[in-house]
C-alpha cells in the first residue's frame, strides 16, 4: 500500500513538475516530421495483462517494423533529436503517466512486449509477479546498453547473449527484495546515473551486496570487467523500441 500511494503522488507531481518540458520536446518531435510525437506499444503488465505503455518518440514512425527490438547507440532509425531525447531519458520518463494510471510503478523489471512473455520460462515468468517500471537495478547497470551494442555484426545475438541473462537476474533479484527503502534507492542512483555513471554502478553494487545477491550479480552491476554470458538459464527481455 505504501509503494502504490509513493507512486501515484510522485507520479503526479513529476507530471507536473516536468509538464514545460514535456510540452517542449513534445512540439519539437512533432514538428520534426509532422508526425504524432508519442510511441504506443502493447506490453505485459504484472500477471501478464497487456497494457498500453506510452513514451515520446525517439525513432522514425514505424521502426519496430523496419528492425528489431534491441537498438544500439547508431542505429540509424532513431532521429536526430531522439539521440538526446535517449540519452537524458526523457522517452522513459512520460511513463510517469502509466504509473499514474495504477498500470506500471517507478521502480520495477522493464515492460516487455507481448510475444516476449510466451517465451519465459517458469522461473522468468516471476518477473511478472512485480507491476512493470520505469527504472530498477537492469536499467541503471545497462543504461549504457545502447553502447554495448555498438558496432555488433549481429546486435539482437549480442543483446540475448551478453546482456538479457542478466537483466533477467538483476529484474528477478528485485522482484524477491522490493520494498520501498529499495525504490528509494532505486530512483536516486537512477538519476546519479546520469552524471556520474562510476559512482552510480558502485553504488549499486553495493546495494545488491547488502542485499544478499551473489557475488557474479554483484561483480556485474560493477561494470568494471568485460560482460560474459550469464552461467545460468537464460532471460527473454528485450530493449524498447
Amino acid at each position: 500500500m505504501a509503494k502504490e500511494i509513493f507512486d501515484r503522488v510522485v507520479s503526479m507531481l513529476g507530471l507536473l513538475m516536468l509538464s514545460p518540458l514535456f510540452t517542449v520536446v513534445l512540439l519539437l518531435v512533432a514538428l520534426q516530421d509532422g508526425r504524432s510525437p508519442f510511441y504506443v506499444s502493447e506490453r505485459a503488465g504484472r500477471y501478464g495483462r497487456p497494457f498500453r505503455m506510452i513514451k515520446i518518440r525517439s525513432m522514425i514512425v514505424g521502426a519496430d517494423r523496419l528492425g528489431g527490438s534491441s537498438s544500439p547507440d547508431n542505429d540509424r532509425r532513431v532521429t536526430r533529436l531522439g539521440r538526446y531525447i535517449r540519452r537524458f531519458k526523457i522517452d522513459e520518463l512520460f511513463q510517469l503517466w502509466n504509473v499514474l494510471k495504477g498500470e506500471m510503478s517507478l521502480v520495477g523489471p522493464r515492460p516487455q512486449i507481448m510475444p516476449e512473455i510466451a517465451t519465459y520460462t517458469a522461473i522468468e515468468r516471476g518477473l511478472l509477479a512485480a507491476k512493470p517500471g520505469i527504472t530498477d537495478f537492469a536499467s541503471i547497470v545497462f543504461a549504457d546498453e545502447g553502447e554495448i551494442l555498438q558496432g555488433a555484426a549481429d546486435t539482437y545475438e549480442t543483446y540475448v547473449r551478453l546482456i538479457r541473462p542478466w537483466k533477467s537476474q538483476l529484474g528477478l533479484f528485485y522482484v524477491e527484495h522490493r520494498s520501498l527503502y529499495v525504490d528509494m534507492q532505486l530512483i536516486t542512483l537512477t538519476l546519479l546515473r546520469i552524471v556520474a555513471p562510476l559512482r552510480a554502478l558502485d553504488a549499486i553494487s553495493r546495494l545488491l551486496a547488502r542485499l544478499g545477491a551473489p557475488d557474479g550479480l554483484v561483480r556485474v552491476a560493477r561494470r568494471r570487467t568485460p560482460l560474459t554470458a550469464h552461467p545460468g538459464p537464460g532471460g527473454n527481455e528485450s530493449s524498447d523500441t
